[in-house]
């Protein structure tokens, strides 16, 4: 099968004249997995339609926030009537506080939040807060978690740092990553003698409660109680990275399925239904370290945009509203599509390892059992680029790198899995060794 994509290289060639790459984020430029990108013209449900009028099966949603689906109609009406009344004021409008609300009521370690606009800047902020609130220096980080573009975080971090195997990044001095110790995920040795040789001098720990950034990896039993256990002992915050699992694994998170009760968390796009939005909250007493009440300045222009409160009002009600059966539903979803494309790789003689929990889900091209970022390494990834490029070519578009979560949403059903795995059967017998 052969998709034309005539449109999307001329945009590409046009795009690549004006920025780097032709990109505004480097892993859209398919550099991973080779082939040509699509130009997305429009997107509906489950589906994605390019410039030339292909139309795909979507499982990586914005990266994540499109839990609903696209274009939601409540939320589409929702920004609608928001745009309506205006796009920005640099004001405050009643929809922070209605947005805040629901928020705090799904995620119950959220006292206080404050609205930003990207889960980078709520990151950034976080760390900030918790270093004034502790009065220390230093943070704990994991390899292959990625927590924005921030400098200090730029340390053997996921996402498309992973997908192009670069370290950090050029343009970070060595002085403003000197207090990040970057750890082994799932090791809580490794934590404890980090806590032991800077005794006092740890502000937090951040991490992504389950990876996502270098493809799913989930905790081991009892490592984030461990977690928890021990910034309680040391007096360090400890933060919840859930810009990519928050509102998407359960409602109140990855906190609310491992019940575990972080100091802060950090929230992305999906508060927004898919638009610039992230947040940071957590106790009271920390929050309001944050001017105007305390010492520790943030700030943002376009935080709180009545457009992106507008679509995370609609969004989150219906998914509390709704808990009850969009998230079996997502999650019974997943777990066919997990399986069923794990079978056909069995059946065709590839070794792949498949890790997923509540909507999210990868397949590993390794035979190693994947627990952190270094198994997560030993994946083929020439053979995934190759498996990436296939589905495209029969309607799927799946994260454009081995270390990136594939996501599926409410708009997905047994149709889509059906098709899904269809490709997959013929793709995966075409790629053997």
């Amino acid at each position: 099968m052969t998709i034309r994509l005539d449109k999307s290289r001329e945009l590409q060639r046009r795009a690549e004249r004006l920025l780097p790459g032709g990109v505004d984020s480097p892993v859209r430029a398919f550099r991973a997995v080779g082939g040509d990108p699509p130009f997305v013209a429009s997107a509906k449900g489950a589906y994605l339609t390019d410039a030339d009028g292909n139309r795909y099966i979507d499982y990586f949603g914005s990266w994540g926030p499109m839990i609903l689906g696209h274009c939601d109609d409540e939320v589409v009406r929702a920004v609608q009537e928001a745009a309506a009344r205006g796009a920005s004021f640099g004001a405050s409008t009643a929809a922070e506080g209605e947005l805040a609300e629901l928020v705090v009521q799904a995620v119950p370690s959220i006292e206080k939040l404050r609205f930003v606009s990207s889960g980078t800047e709520a990151v950034m902020s976080a760390i900030r807060v918790a270093r004034a609130f502790t009065g220390r220096k230093f943070i704990v980080k994991f390899e292959g978690c990625y927590h924005g573009h921030s400098d200090a975080l730029l340390v053997k971090a996921g996402s498309g740092v992973a997908t192009f195997g670069i370290p950090g990044s050029a343009g970070v001095p060595e002085e403003v990553v000197q207090h990040t110790l970057a750890l082994t995920f799932n090791d809580v040795a490794a934590v404890e003698e980090a806590f032991a040789k800077h005794r006092g001098e740890i502000a937090c720990v951040i991490v992504e409660p389950v990876v996502g950034n270098a493809g799913t990896i989930l905790p081991e039993p009892g490592y984030l109680e461990a977690l928890r256990a021990i910034t309680e002992r040391e007096g360090a915050l400890l933060i919840f990275d859930e810009v990519m699992t928050g509102f998407r694994l359960a409602l109140g998170g990855a906190q609310e399925v491992f019940n575990i009760k972080p100091d802060l968390t950090t929230l992305g796009k999906i508060i927004g239904g898919g638009l610039p939005v992230g947040a940071f909250g957590g106790r009271a007493e920390i929050m309001d370290q944050l001017a105007p009440l305390g010492p520790v300045y943030q700030a943002g222009t376009l935080s709180g945009n009545p457009l992106a409160m507008a679509a995370g009002i609609a969004t989150v009600s219906r998914l509390i509203h709704e808990r009850e059966t969009i998230y079996p539903k997502i999650a019974e979803t997943t777990r066919q599509l997990a399986i069923g494309i794990a079978q056909e790789a069995k059946n065709a003689g590839i070794e792949i390892q498949v890790n997923w929990i509540g909507s999210m889900v990868t397949w590993f091209f390794t035979r190693e059992r994947v627990t952190d970022f270094a198994s997560a390494a030993t994946s083929d990834t020439a053979k995934f680029g190759r498996f990436h490029r296939a589905m495209l070519e029969r309607g799927v578009w799946l994260p454009p790198s081995q270390f990136e979560a594939a996501f599926v949403s409410a708009a997905h059903g047994e149709i889509e899995v059906e098709k899904t795995i269809a490709a997959a059967r013929e793709v995966l017998l075409g790629i053997r060794d």
